[in-house]
């Protein structure tokens, strides 16, 4: 097992150019399971999720090819039928595993697949998903771990309402429907930039899909899918995670490679909190901030603030000079890296469903345990600002959704080692 360590008071300055993103590669590749034809996928981040998912489709039996040094991915199933079964071994690491339930049962009409593992940030529970596809015309029950579903004349297009907004049951309908017989219209979508990257994959495969309304989408079933290229969207959260180290640490930190326009509830935000930002198109240049501004945040699904990002910004807070306020709206246990930023020297409170922090608070280094991907990332936010050393264990969470932070943000001035325990 490994761990950061990570030395505080370093500034960061320099150009950090953001990866493509973790949750748009991962229902792409999933998609992939309906074409036969040549795909390539392009900007792919070298991360363990996407690892684990290219592992499970070759365990498919999937010719997937990953080039790590090029981030890029080619896929050809020509003449090959899948396996329909995704075992536990490979889905205990990972939520987003359960994304291939509705492409296998579309293509193959049968599909056996573990019931997820991933970050224990709180109940996210498959209710949604198995509802989608049962209005699709599946059978489907739960034995023994697993999800067993099948359709014997195929899914069939219909027009369904998610019972409430879910990110990956979003993408399990959307792919699933783009296989089935007919018209499928999906309703109270989630509309995340990641599922517009994923429609426009499957737009590129010769699957017509239309957004007719706010959260509203139109598809219709398409079984003769082409070769296609795409170049998946850049990480968002990612983004996000290094412009609020900027405003921690930063001097003059460049961040490239993204789409501003995307990020607009995250840039009003840390406008709000005083945090000193020049806006390109496809850049944002982050400046030493000072006197910072205490505020309140609600996590929502996108275009409200993102609860990925949460951790990383109640970091930042621990500057403000007073008091602000998270409420979690999205999952109900992810404040476990409180305890940890308050061993730092911060001062949080939890009251409910809402993080109280009292600014400003000096940190101190110490010895922390990351508990979830996001949570593990903003110890290194706050081992960046703090005083003397921070060591950081069970990294491996962070190793999920970030290429090599070490190096990325050594790149511009900290210092930041990767020890064996």
């Amino acid at each position: 097992m490994q761990k950061l360590a990570v030395k505080g008071k370093k500034k960061l300055s320099g150009v950090i150019k953001i990866s493509g993103s973790k949750n748009a590669t991962l229902p792409i590749l999933a998609a992939s399971i309906l074409n036969k034809s040549k795909i390539e996928i392009s900007r792919v981040p070298v991360v363990k999720d996407v690892i684990t998912m290219v592992e499970l489709l070759k365990h498919m039996g999937s010719n997937i090819k990953f080039d790590l040094k090029k981030n890029k991915i080619l896929i050809h199933n020509q003449n090959r039928k899948l396996k329909t079964i995704a075992p536990y071994k490979l889905l205990k690491t990972m939520r987003a595993g359960i994304i291939v339930l509705g492409p296998l049962l579309s293509k193959f009409k049968k599909a056996k697949v573990s019931l997820p593992g991933g970050c224990a940030i709180g109940s996210r529970p498959v209710d949604i998903h198995l509802f989608v596809l049962k209005k699709l015309g599946a059978k489907i029950k739960i034995k023994n771990g697993y999800i067993i579903a099948e359709t014997k004349k195929g899914l069939i297009g219909k027009k369904i309402r998610l019972p409430s907004i879910s990110v990956g049951a979003t993408e399990n309908a959307l792919i699933a429907a783009s296989y089935a017989q007919g018209i499928t219209y999906l309703s109270n979508c989630a509309c995340e930039p990641e599922i517009k990257d994923l429609t426009n994959f499957l737009k590129k495969m010769g699957v017509k899909i239309k957004w007719i309304g706010n959260r509203k989408i139109k598809i219709s079933g398409n079984q003769n899918l082409r070769p296609t290229s795409h170049k998946v969207m850049f990480d968002r959260i990612e983004a996000g995670t290094f412009i609020i180290a900027g405003a921690l640490t930063g001097q003059r930190l460049r961040i490239s490679g993204i789409e501003t326009k995307i990020l607009k509830k995250e840039i009003s935000t840390l406008k709000k909190m005083g945090v000193k930002l020049k806006l390109g198109k496809n850049d944002i240049i982050v400046f030493n901030s000072k006197n910072i501004k205490p505020t309140n945040i609600n996590t929502q699904p996108y275009p409200g603030f993102p609860t990925d990002l949460q951790a990383q910004i109640m970091v930042l807070m621990t500057k403000a000079n007073g008091i602000s306020r998270i409420k979690e709206n999205i999952f109900e246990k992810r404040f476990m890296h409180v305890p940890e930023l308050n061993r730092m020297g911060a001062k949080i409170k939890i009251l409910g469903g809402s993080s109280f922090i009292y600014g400003p608070q000096k940190l101190n280094g110490a010895e922390v345990m990351a508990t979830d991907l996001r949570a593990s990332v903003s110890l290194v936010l706050a081992g960046l600002s703090a005083e003397d050393k921070t060591i950081i264990n069970r990294v491996y969470h962070l190793d999920r959704g970030y290429e090599k932070i070490e190096e990325t943000l050594g790149k511009c001035g900290p210092v930041i080692k990767r020890e064996k325990n």
